[in-house]
């Protein structure tokens, strides 16, 4: 690999930084939340924006001329003549966070001319670091992960999530419904960042969803792909994190799950 294209340092970088906004979001969650609602269920609190903040400050520093992206803030000044972006998570899992249910993520990718090429998604309750760069595969906590290497979706353990918006929802009671009959069994955890990274280590066998934002699933796309895994849309065509759906899954049961949702 040339230099040019090794992306480890972008990859520690964020993977750094994760961990930092992660500690900020451990430190704050037991403090009273100043909670905010984009949507009529969608929430946003303090912590999610001062996350991004130091997010924020910390790669502007580190690559002053790249762009980003926040779910919070949304694009930077820079970002439209940016070659390369940061697509930025601050909190994947506010509900849960907002609960005391101690599963949400912090996840930033690396974009280069569209493409994610270094990411990681930083999981604080449980002091889970997945990191990746392109052409380097996927660690846990410094360990190379793999996805599962089951075959068949009758053996499989699932999971999904649901949009915001009512109609998406109800189309996935569908795919939730057919799933769920086919397969071993179903979760709905509540971070597609942390789903993503359960399909890279094998703890899910697919994820399925549409409705997620780019910033939901940047990083954890590509650490599934650098694992060995499958990334995709529902019809197998190529994955985009702006496109809003996604399939992910073991190699041996990435077909079968794309059949499912073909109905």
């Amino acid at each position: 690999m040339s230099v040019a294209n090794d992306y480890t340092h972008e990859r520690d970088v964020a993977a750094r930084v994760a961990r930092e906004a992660g500690a900020l979001l451990l430190e704050l969650q037991d403090q009273v939340r100043e909670i905010d609602f984009k949507g009529k269920t969608d929430l946003v609190t303090d912590a999610d924006r001062a996350s991004e903040v130091l997010i924020a400050e910390r790669l502007a520093t580190a690559f002053p001329e790249d762009g980003l992206l926040g779910e919070e803030s949304g694009y930077s000044d820079t970002a439209a003549s940016a070659a390369r972006l940061w697509v930025v998570d601050p909190l994947d899992g506010t509900t849960n966070y907002a609960h005391g249910f101690p599963i949400y993520a912090v996840s930033i990718g690396l974009l280069v001319d569209g493409a994610v090429v270094a990411g990681a998604v930083y999981v604080p309750p449980l002091d889970e670091l997945f990191s990746s760069a392109r052409g380097a595969g996927a660690t846990l906590n410094g360990a190379a992960i793999a996805p599962s290497a089951n075959d068949t979706l009758e053996h499989a353990l699932l999971c999904s999530g649901f949009s915001y918006d009512p109609a998406e929802r109800e189309r996935n009671f569908e795919h939730w419904r057919r799933f769920v009959m086919r397969a071993r069994a179903v979760r709905r955890i509540g971070s597609a960042a942390y789903d993503l990274c359960c399909v890279a280590c094998g703890r899910f066998d697919g994820y399925w969803e549409r409705g997620p934002s780019a910033w939901d699933l940047a990083a954890g796309s590509l650490i599934v792909s650098e694992a060995g895994g499958t990334v995709s849309d529902f019809a197998l065509q190529p994955f985009d994190p702006f496109a809003r759906e996604v399939l992910a899954a073991a190699p041996g049961v990435q077909r079968e799950m794309a059949a499912v949702l073909a109905g």
